[in-house]
C-alpha cells in the first residue's frame, strides 16, 4: 500500500527536481533539514539517491569516529518475549494478535506465565544473550474479559503491573536486562516501570492522522495508534528520563509528506529530552491472514531513501536501525550505504514474534555481511552507551546493567579473548533493591499503578498465595522434571532425559504440551517447508542401460530443469553411486544439476557417499568436500547413521559407515563450510540410553562447529527393522509424541528446527507431532514429470498447498522455506506442484534414507 506521488522516477515535475537539488546542497553543508528538504530528498532515486547515500553515510562515519568506533555496526544480543498477544487495537497489518477464541484453538495462554516467561530467559542465558524484549498487545483487559479475567485471577491490577513483575523476575533471577515493548504508558505508568529496565520502545510509525482517522486505513479503529496519543507518549518518556527506542514504518499508505513530518518531529522531541536512543526505521512487509496481505512490500529505493533522510534529519550523534530479518541479504550493503549504523536486536534463541515470517540471520551470517560492507560488528546491551549511566538509569537496574557493560566502551562486555559473557543471577540485595525502589516510588506519591497502595498490598497477597499453589504443584518429580527440561535442560542427567523419553498416559500428555510451549516461544509459530525433490545417485549409470528408474547425465540435466519449472528450490542427492560407476560420478552429478537449473541448492551425498569419493578417489576427506564445493554442493544430508552406537550399527545396519568415520566426516563438513541436517532412526534395537547418548552426541558436534540445521527423528520401518516400541503396550501415537517432544526439549538453544518425517508418519501423525514441539515438515518431494522413480520415498509428494492446509488446521501462520531455513529463493512461481504420485496421508515408503 506504499503511497508514492505520481511524479515518480523519470515524471518528477522540474520544481520537484529542483527542490531536490536544493535539499542536497543544504544537506551536504551540514545545515538542518526541515519538513520540505526531507520530503525532497525522500523522493530521491537515480543519480540523485546515490548522493543521497554518499552524504548520509559521511554523517554516519562522522558521527561514529565522534564517538570513538569508526566502522562499526552495532546489535543486541536478545530473547523475544510475547507476554501476551491480545491487543485491544485492530491494525490492518498485524499477524502478532490473537483473540482469546484463537487462542483457545491453538492452546496457547492468555498470558505467558512467569515459569513460561523465565524458561525463556534463562534458555537465553545460557546462550550469551543480554535483552529480554517484552512485546504484548496494547491494554488487552480494555477489550477482552478474558484478559481481565486472568489479570484478577492472578492478582494484578494491570497488563502493566504484570509486565513490570516479569521483568524485574527476569533481572533477578537470570540477569538478562529488560527491554520494554508495552505499548502505550501513561507516565504514572512510566515511572513505576522505570526501576524495571534500561529502556522502553514504542514505534510511533506514522504521525499521520488520515491513517488513523479514515474508514479503511491500517490504523483505522486502533485508538493506541492515534499519533497524538504516540506523540504524548514520546513527550512523557522524555520527561521521565526513559532511554527510548521509537521510529518510522515505511510503506503503510504513508506520503512522502507523512514520513518527512514524522522524522522531523521525532527530531524536535529530541531536542527537547534527549532521551531518544535509536531510530528504528522499518519497512512494512505484508502478512497473510491480514486486511494488507495483498499489499506491496515496501519499495526498496523509498525504503533505502527513508534510511538516508532519517540519518540527515536526526544527525550524526543517532543511531539508526534497520531490522536485518525484514531485508533480503543482498540489500545490506545499500542499507550501510544509507547511513544505518545497528541492527537492533537479534537472537539466537527466539523467533521474531511479530514477524514470523522472517528468520533472523544467524548471527555468524550478519558479522560477514556487516563485513562485507565495510564494518565490523560490536554487541551492545539494550540502552546504548550514553545512556548507560547513573543520569539515565533506574538505581534499582543499575546493577545489572553495569555488569553487563564493557567499562571503557559501554558496549556488552566481553572477556579478554573476546568471548561472550552471560548473564548472571543478581544477587538476593538486588532482587530488594528493586522492591524497595518500587514502594518508594509509589510512597513518594509517584504512582507506578492506579491502583491504591492498601488494593496492591491485596493483590501481591493473592499472587503470593497463587505462587505457593503453582511451587507445590511443581514439586511432584514429573513436573519438576518438565519444569527444569523446559528453562535449563544442560540441568538433566542421562537418567532424567530417559524417565521423559518412557512417559506415559497423561505424563505423556503434559510432556508433548510442554516441548511445545518450547517450541512457541523459541522459534516460534511459523511451520515450514521446503519445495524440493529427491535423486538417489544409486541409480546413475554413465551410459545409459535401459534399467528401470535409473539415468545418465543428460536425463539427469532433464530432471533439475523439469524440477526448476515445477517451483522446487532445492533437489536432494543421496546414496553410493553403483559398483562400476568411477568415482568421478559424484562430482558429475553435482555439475550437471547445477549446470542445468541456475540457482538450484544442491543438497547431496551423506557423510557415506563423501567417504566413497574420498576414498576411491583418492582425494582424502578434505579434497573431496573442496572438490564437491566447487562441483556445485551446497549443503549435505547428515544421514546414513541409525544411532551413533558402534553396537546398534552391528545389529541393524552393518553397512552404514563406521560410526567414529561418520562423525568425523560430519564435522570436517561443517568445518569446510557445509551445513547439514541431522537424524536419529528409532524404534528397534536401541535403547533409551542410546537414543539420548546420540542426542548429546549431536549436541557436542554442533557446539564445536554449528553446523546442524535441523533435527529429524525418524521412526525405523519394519521391513527394516522397525515399529519396536520403547516402552511395552504404549500407544504408538505416545512413542513418537515422546521422541519428538524429547527432541525439543534436549536440543532447544542447540539445534533450533525439529523436522516432521511426513513420509513415514503420514499427515493425521505428524499434525500431532507438530503439537508436540515439530515446526517443519521437511520437503515436499516432488517426483516430477521426468523419471519419477529415480528418487528416494518416490510416489508420495506434499505440495506447497496441501502443507499450507496443515498450516491453517493448526492455526500457526505458513512459510516456505530455503534449505537452510531462510525464505525461499524467488523461482518459477514456487507453486511446487504435484506432478505424479500419491498424497502425503497415504502409503508410507520403506527405504530408510529419504529424509534429510
Amino acid at each position: 500500500m506504499t503511497l508514492l506521488d505520481p511524479h515518480r522516477a523519470g515524471r518528477r515535475l522540474d520544481a520537484d527536481a529542483a527542490a531536490l537539488e536544493a535539499a542536497l546542497t543544504r544537506a551536504e553543508a551540514g545545515e538542518a533539514i526541515g519538513v520540505d528538504d526531507a520530503e525532497a530528498l525522500l523522493g530521491a532515486d537515480g543519480e540523485a539517491l546515490d548522493q543521497l547515500l554518499a552524504v548520509a553515510a559521511r554523517v554516519r562515519d562522522e558521527g561514529l569516529v565522534a564517538i570513538g568506533r569508526p566502522g562499526v555496526m552495532t546489535y543486541s544480543r536478545k530473547v523475544f518475549i510475547p507476554l501476551t498477544t491480545l491487543c485491544r487495537d485492530r491494525c490492518h497489518y498485524c499477524i502478532f494478535v490473537d483473540t482469546p477464541g484463537q487462542l483457545l484453538t491453538q492452546h496457547k495462554p492468555t498470558y505467558m506465565s512467569r515459569e513460561q516467561v523465565l524458561a525463556v530467559a534463562r534458555q537465553g542465558q545460557a546462550l550469551g544473550c543480554k535483552e529480554a524484549l517484552l512485546t504484548l498487545g496494547d491494554r488487552p483487559e480494555d477489550r477482552w474479559p478474558e484478559a481481565r479475567a486472568w489479570l484478577d485471577e492472578q492478582g494484578y491490577a494491570s497488563t502493566l503491573e504484570y509486565v513490570g513483575d516479569m521483568a524485574r523476575a527476569i533481572a533477578t533471577e537470570t540477569g538478562l536486562l529488560p527491554h520494554l515493548n508495552p505499548g502505550i504508558m501513561t507516565r504514572d505508568e512510566l515511572d513505576m516501570l522505570r526501576p524495571t529496565a534500561p529502556s522502553m520502545g514504542v514505534m510511533l510509525e506514522t504521525t499521520s492522522r488520515r491513517l488513523y482517522e479514515e474508514p479503511g486505513q491500517v490504523h483505522f479503529g486502533s485508538p493506541d495508534k492515534d499519533p497524538d496519543v504516540r506523540l504524548r507518549l514520546l513527550e512523557d518518556a522524555g520527561e521521565a528520563r526513559v532511554p527510548f527506542t521509537t521510529g518510522i514504518l515505511v510503506g503503510i499508505g504513508e506520503t512522502l509528506r507523512d514520513r518527512a513530518e514524522s522524522l522531523v518531529a521525532l527530531r524536535e522531541i529530541q531536542d527537547r529530552h534527549g532521551h531518544l536512543q535509536e531510530i528504528i526505521v522499518q519497512n512494512f512487509r505484508a502478512k497473510p491472514r491480514t486486511a494488507m496481505q495483498d499489499a506491496p512490500d515496501a519499495d526498496l529505493v523509498e525504503y533505502v531513501a527513508a534510511v538516508a533522510v532519517a540519518r540527515l534529519v536526526m544527525g550524526s550523534a543517532m543511531r539508526i536501525q534497520v531490522p536485518p530479518n525484514l531485508s533480503d541479504p543482498q540489500e545490506f550493503d545499500l542499507l550501510v550505504r544509507a547511513g544505518a549504523d545497528d541492527w537492533g536486536g537479534v537472537s539466537p534463541l527466539t523467533a521474531d514474534h511479530v514477524n514470523p515470517e522472517r528468520p533472523w540471520p544467524h548471527l555468524d551470517d550478519l558479522a560477514r555481511f556487516t563485513t562485507e560492507a565495510g564494518f565490523s560488528l560490536k554487541e551492545r546491551l539494550t540502552a546504548h552507551p550514553p545512556y548507560v549511566n547513573d543520569a539515565w538509569l533506574d538505581p534499582a537496574i543499575r546493577d545489572a546493567t553495569y555488569a553487563l557493560a564493557d567499562p571503557d566502551t559501554l558496549l556488552a562486555r566481553t572477556t579478554p579473548d573476546g568471548a561472550l559473557v552471560r548473564p548472571q543471577p543478581l544477587p538476593r540485595a538486588s532482587e530488594a533493591s528493586v522492591e524497595r525502589s518500587d514502594s518508594a516510588t509509589r510512597a513518594a506519591g509517584v504512582s507506578g499503578s492506579t491502583t491504591p497502595v492498601v488494593e496492591r498490598s491485596e493483590a501481591e497477597s493473592k499472587r503470593l498465595e497463587r505462587a505457593k499453589r503453582v511451587e507445590s504443584a511443581a514439586t511432584a518429580p514429573f513436573p519438576r522434571l518438565l519444569s527444569r527440561a523446559a528453562s535449563d535442560p544442560s540441568s538433566l542427567d542421562d537418567g532424567e532425559w530417559e524417565i521423559l523419553l518412557r512417559a506415559e498416559g497423561a505424563d505423556v500428555d503434559a510432556l508433548a504440551a510442554t516441548a511445545d510451549d518450547v517450541r512457541r516461544y523459541t522459534v516460534g509459530e511459523a511451520l515450514t517447508i521446503v519445495a524440493n525433490r529427491n535423486v538417489a545417485s544409486t541409480h546413475f549409470r554413465r551410459v545409459a542401460t535401459g534399467e528401470p528408474d535409473t539415468f545418465d547425465l543428460e536425463a539427469l540435466a532433464e530432471i533439475a530443469r523439469d524440477a526448476a519449472e515445477l517451483g522446487a528450490t532445492e533437489i536432494c542427492v543421496q546414496g553410493l553411486v553403483a559398483p562400476g560407476q568411477d568415482a568421478e560420478a559424484y562430482l558429475d552429478i553435482a555439475r550437471t544439476i547445477k549446470d542445468a537449473a541456475s540457482g538450484m541448492h544442491l543438497h547431496a551425498f551423506r557423510p557415506q557417499d563423501v567417504a566413497d569419493l574420498a576414498d576411491r578417489s583418492g582425494l582424502g576427506l578434505g579434497g573431496a568436500l573442496a572438490a564437491l564445493r566447487e562441483a556445485g554442493v551446497d549443503t549435505v544430508p547428515g544421514t546414513g547413521v541409525k544411532v551413533l552406537s558402534e553396537r546398534v550399527r552391528g545389529l541393524i545396519a552393518p553397512t552404514d559407515l563406521e560410526i567414529d568415520r561418520w562423525r568425523e566426516n560430519i564435522a570436517a563438513a561443517h568445518r569446510a563450510g557445509f551445513r547439514s541436517t541431522s537424524v536419529l532412526f528409532y524404534g528397534h534395537v536401541e535403547t533409551a540410553a542410546e537414543r539420548i547418548a546420540h542426542l548429546r552426541e549431536l549436541a557436542a558436534i554442533q557446539g564445536e562447529t554449528r553446523g546442524f540445521t535441523e533435527f529429524v527423528p525418524i521412526p525405523l520401518p519394519q521391513p527394516l527393522g522397525g515399529g519396536v516400541p520403547l516402552v511395552a503396550g504404549r500407544p504408538a501415537l505416545d512413542e513418537h509424541r515422546a521422541m519428538t517432544a524429547v527432541s525439543r526439549l534436549f536440543l532447544s538453544g542447540v539445534i533450533p528446527h525439529i523436522q516432521i518425517p511426513w513420509t513415514r508418519h503420514g499427515v493425521p501423525t505428524s499434525v500431532e507431532l507438530l503439537r508436540s514441539g515439530g515446526d517443519d515438515l521437511g520437503g515436499t518431494l516432488l517426483d516430477g514429470r521426468v523419471l519419477p522413480g529415480a528418487g528416494v520415498e518416490r510416489g508420495l509428494e506434499l505440495p506447497i498447498g496441501e502443507a499450507r492446509d496443515i498450516a491453517r488446521r493448526l492455526f500457526r501462520p505458513f512459510r516456505q522455506r530455503s534449505t537452510t531455513y531462510g525464505d525461499a529463493p524467488a523461482r518459477a512461481g514456487l507453486t511446487a506442484v504435484r506432478a505424479t504420485g500419491r498424497r502425503g496421508s497415504e502409503g508410507v515408503d520403506a527405504s530408510e534414507e529419504g529424509s534429510g
